[in-house]
């Protein structure tokens, strides 16, 4: 059995590269071109990862600066969603607008039983999140939630470190960092400053920005259970620059044994998306490009580089497409899942409401 078993994981990798090179890509419409990260799938389409149905972007001017800069033909784009979807026919949809145009998506694509990713958060706020959950749930497609940090092996190797092998002892305290010196210092495209700095269009500043990073790895380590109560400050530290959202940020979740913190800012000094995990005998932290680890007092603090993890888990296309031919099962517990993005929104919808109220948000036992 063990033999057997042995075979079973060596072998797998390949079946699903065989596969994978033995069917056509993952037909996919891209519904917006405003969000920076749209050069991610715009990437994917040039190295054939997947084939691209179509664009819908009523910015004729940004559409052409993007699709001359990847030599995408004009006549895939449609001025609108609904035209996108009619005369295209794609598979799936990746949304690349603003975070307040993902219900929209949602609700085009659901009723025609086209699966959707979307750029992190999940939505806008919770009452956007349910009403994507019950569509999502009643036309039976996949909602997934697409982070940066998910295709991170350090992240996965801590997560097995912490859960599966209990190396550290139960989880005390979490502590995420996730943040840039800024959108604008950044030098972010002006369609995307546009509605990242709006409240409406994002929801707020660097708490949804950056804020949503943390509330899903949180939850994605506490096994998908939701907490006790939230508490958020934010501040404007940059007013002539961000003078409508925040761009500091700081939540506190609690939950009966343990708490974490979350840090989401636009005024570190450098770019940073890591993690430190503390349990009661040892802790772990991890970045983009590895983990260092203490397993117990009187150990020497351990450092290891982390290779990207195999297809299609390092890469949310392959992965995308992946679910959608049921070449791989997703779990209630994945970090790109409904169920986790939905406590996610909760925390952070929390956090809004804490930071407005100079109050503790206590969540309903009510689960969603």
């Amino acid at each position: 059995m063990k033999m057997l078993l042995f075979l079973v994981l060596i072998v797998q990798p390949y079946v699903y590269a065989q596969s994978s090179r033995d069917e056509k890509p993952l037909r996919i419409g891209i519904a917006g071109l405003t969000h920076g990260h749209v050069h991610w799938v715009l990437r994917a389409v040039r190295q054939g990862d997947v084939e691209l149905a179509g664009i819908s972007e009523p910015n004729r001017e940004l559409a052409g600066r993007l699709m001359d800069q990847y030599n995408i033909p004009m006549d895939l784009l449609y001025p609108d969603l609904n035209e996108m979807l009619t005369h295209a026919r794609p598979e799936a949809v990746t949304a690349f607008g603003s975070i307040y145009e993902h219900l929209e998506v949602v609700k085009a694509c659901a009723p025609k039983k086209i699966h959707v990713m979307v750029e992190k958060p999940l939505a806008v706020s919770l009452d956007h999140a349910s009403q994507m959950q019950g569509l999502a749930k009643k036309h039976n497609i996949h909602l997934l939630t697409n982070y940066e940090t998910t295709w991170y092996g350090s992240n996965h190797r801590a997560y097995k470190m912490l859960i599966n092998e209990n190396r550290f002892g139960d989880i005390v305290k979490m502590v995420v960092h996730d943040g840039h010196q800024g959108p604008k210092e950044i030098g972010v495209n002006k369609e995307f400053l546009e509605w990242l700095t709006d409240p409406v269009l994002n929801g707020g500043g660097a708490l949804m920005d950056f804020g949503c990073y943390g509330a899903d790895l949180i939850t994605w380590l506490m096994k998908g259970e939701r907490p006790v109560s939230v508490s958020a400050v934010t501040q404007q530290i940059k007013p002539d620059i961000y003078s409508k959202v925040d761009d500091e940020a700081t939540i506190i979740v609690t939950y009966p044994g343990s708490q974490a913190i979350i840090q989401a800012s636009w005024n570190w000094p450098f770019n940073r998306k890591d993690i430190e995990v503390y349990g009661k005998t040892g802790y772990i932290f991890a970045d983009s490009e590895g983990i260092r680890y203490k397993v117990a007092a009187g150990k020497d603090e351990q450092h290891e580089k982390i290779a990207m993890r195999e297809k299609p888990y390092n890469d949310p296309f392959l992965f995308f497409a992946a679910v959608i031919r049921g070449k791989i099962g997703i779990s209630e517990l994945d970090l790109s899942s409904l169920r986790v993005n939905m406590v996610a929104m909760e925390i952070l919808d929390a956090a809004k409401q804490s930071a407005k109220t100079g109050k503790t948000i206590f969540l309903s036992k009510e689960k969603r």
